[in-house]
Protein backbone atom coordinates (compact mmCIF):
# COMPACT_ATOMS: atom_id res chain seq x y z
CA UNK A 1 0.00 0.00 0.00
CA UNK A 2 1.03 3.23 -0.85
CA UNK A 3 1.92 5.86 1.82
CA UNK A 4 -0.61 8.76 2.59
CA UNK A 5 0.56 12.12 1.45
CA UNK A 6 0.26 14.75 4.18
CA UNK A 7 -2.00 17.23 4.00
CA UNK A 8 0.99 20.14 3.52
CA UNK A 9 2.88 18.57 0.34
CA UNK A 10 0.56 19.17 -2.48
CA UNK A 11 0.85 23.47 -0.84
CA UNK A 12 4.79 22.67 -0.66
CA UNK A 13 5.31 21.14 -4.21
CA UNK A 14 2.96 24.49 -5.26
CA UNK A 15 5.35 26.71 -3.66
CA UNK A 16 8.57 25.44 -4.77
CA UNK A 17 6.75 25.25 -8.86
CA UNK A 18 5.55 28.74 -8.36
CA UNK A 19 8.95 29.90 -7.06
CA UNK A 20 10.77 28.35 -9.62
CA UNK A 21 8.21 29.89 -12.29
CA UNK A 22 8.90 33.44 -10.88
CA UNK A 23 12.09 33.17 -11.14
CA UNK A 24 12.24 31.99 -14.38
CA UNK A 25 9.73 35.55 -15.47
CA UNK A 26 11.98 37.42 -13.66
CA UNK A 27 14.76 35.91 -15.52
CA UNK A 28 12.87 36.46 -19.13
CA UNK A 29 11.64 39.90 -18.26
CA UNK A 30 14.92 41.07 -17.33
CA UNK A 31 16.67 40.10 -20.24
CA UNK A 32 14.61 41.51 -22.20
CA UNK A 33 16.05 45.23 -21.37
CA UNK A 34 18.80 44.77 -20.19
CA UNK A 35 20.44 47.12 -17.72
CA UNK A 36 23.58 46.38 -19.47
CA UNK A 37 26.57 45.67 -18.09
CA UNK A 38 25.46 47.00 -14.19
CA UNK A 39 26.42 44.97 -11.27
CA UNK A 40 23.60 43.86 -8.56
CA UNK A 41 24.77 46.24 -6.83
CA UNK A 42 24.85 49.52 -9.19
CA UNK A 43 21.50 48.39 -10.22
CA UNK A 44 20.27 48.15 -6.59
CA UNK A 45 21.93 52.30 -5.85
CA UNK A 46 19.61 52.70 -9.60
CA UNK A 47 16.71 50.88 -8.03
CA UNK A 48 16.48 53.08 -4.71
CA UNK A 49 17.12 56.07 -6.26
CA UNK A 50 14.24 55.88 -8.28
CA UNK A 51 12.05 54.47 -6.04
CA UNK A 52 13.01 56.50 -2.79
CA UNK A 53 14.41 60.01 -4.51
CA UNK A 54 17.64 61.59 -3.69
CA UNK A 55 20.52 59.95 -1.28
CA UNK A 56 23.78 59.99 0.17
CA UNK A 57 26.50 57.83 -0.27
CA UNK A 58 26.26 56.92 3.77
CA UNK A 59 22.60 56.55 3.40
CA UNK A 60 22.96 54.14 0.26
CA UNK A 61 25.75 52.57 2.46
CA UNK A 62 23.47 51.45 5.48
CA UNK A 63 21.00 50.09 2.99
CA UNK A 64 22.95 47.99 0.99
CA UNK A 65 25.46 46.96 4.71
CA UNK A 66 27.96 47.93 3.01
CA UNK A 67 31.52 49.98 4.08
CA UNK A 68 30.87 53.75 2.44
CA UNK A 69 33.87 53.45 0.65
CA UNK A 70 32.88 50.78 -0.83
CA UNK A 71 29.19 52.92 -2.25
CA UNK A 72 31.75 55.37 -2.85
CA UNK A 73 33.36 52.98 -5.89
CA UNK A 74 29.50 52.02 -6.80
CA UNK A 75 28.38 55.68 -6.92
CA UNK A 76 31.73 56.78 -8.85
CA UNK A 77 31.23 54.17 -11.34
CA UNK A 78 27.21 55.09 -12.23
CA UNK A 79 28.71 58.97 -12.44
CA UNK A 80 31.07 58.19 -15.21
CA UNK A 81 28.52 56.01 -16.41
CA UNK A 82 26.37 59.41 -16.28
CA UNK A 83 23.67 57.54 -14.50
CA UNK A 84 23.50 59.92 -11.62
CA UNK A 85 24.92 62.96 -10.94
CA UNK A 86 25.96 65.04 -7.43
CA UNK A 87 24.54 68.04 -6.10
CA UNK A 88 24.83 69.80 -2.60
CA UNK A 89 22.56 68.74 -0.38
CA UNK A 90 20.93 72.02 0.52
CA UNK A 91 20.57 71.38 4.29
CA UNK A 92 23.87 70.48 4.66
CA UNK A 93 26.72 71.68 2.52
CA UNK A 94 29.24 69.36 3.58
CA UNK A 95 26.61 66.85 2.11
CA UNK A 96 26.32 65.64 -1.11
CA UNK A 97 23.17 64.52 -2.78
CA UNK A 98 23.22 61.81 -5.38
CA UNK A 99 20.27 61.48 -7.88
CA UNK A 100 19.70 60.07 -11.45
CA UNK A 101 20.08 61.84 -14.55
CA UNK A 102 17.83 62.30 -17.28
CA UNK A 103 19.76 59.60 -19.27
CA UNK A 104 19.05 56.97 -16.56
CA UNK A 105 15.22 57.96 -16.33
CA UNK A 106 15.26 57.38 -19.96
CA UNK A 107 17.01 53.80 -19.74
CA UNK A 108 14.90 52.77 -16.69
CA UNK A 109 11.85 54.03 -18.68
CA UNK A 110 12.67 52.25 -22.30
CA UNK A 111 13.80 48.64 -20.27
CA UNK A 112 10.20 48.84 -17.87
CA UNK A 113 8.33 49.69 -22.00
CA UNK A 114 10.59 46.70 -23.48
CA UNK A 115 9.84 44.19 -20.60
CA UNK A 116 6.22 45.19 -20.61
CA UNK A 117 5.77 44.82 -24.32
CA UNK A 118 7.73 41.50 -24.35
CA UNK A 119 4.79 40.23 -22.09
CA UNK A 120 1.89 41.62 -23.65
CA UNK A 121 3.15 39.76 -27.01
CA UNK A 122 4.19 37.02 -24.99
CA UNK A 123 0.14 36.82 -23.45
CA UNK A 124 -1.38 37.52 -26.60
CA UNK A 125 0.48 35.28 -28.73
CA UNK A 126 0.54 31.86 -26.38
CA UNK A 127 -2.57 32.40 -24.35
CA UNK A 128 -6.25 32.19 -25.00
CA UNK A 129 -9.16 34.56 -24.02
CA UNK A 130 -10.05 32.00 -22.35
CA UNK A 131 -6.80 31.22 -20.73
CA UNK A 132 -5.86 34.73 -20.44
CA UNK A 133 -9.03 35.01 -18.25
CA UNK A 134 -7.64 31.90 -16.21
CA UNK A 135 -4.19 33.86 -15.18
CA UNK A 136 -6.40 37.21 -14.31
CA UNK A 137 -8.14 34.66 -11.92
CA UNK A 138 -4.69 33.50 -11.02
CA UNK A 139 -3.58 36.85 -9.83
CA UNK A 140 -6.34 37.49 -7.44
CA UNK A 141 -5.36 34.51 -5.54
CA UNK A 142 -1.99 35.46 -5.99
CA UNK A 143 -2.40 39.10 -4.79
CA UNK A 144 -3.99 37.59 -1.88
CA UNK A 145 -1.47 35.73 -0.77
CA UNK A 146 1.02 38.79 -1.02
CA UNK A 147 -1.41 41.21 0.71
CA UNK A 148 -1.57 38.47 3.94
CA UNK A 149 1.35 39.43 6.00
Amino acid sequence: MGKLKAPHEPAAALASELHALIGKLKRRLRGQASAGDLTPSQIAVLVHLEREGSATVSALARLEAVRPQSMGATVASLEAAGLVKRSPDPSDGRQTILSLTPACRDMIRTGRAARHEWLLRAIQAKLTSQEQAQVKAALALLNRIVDTE
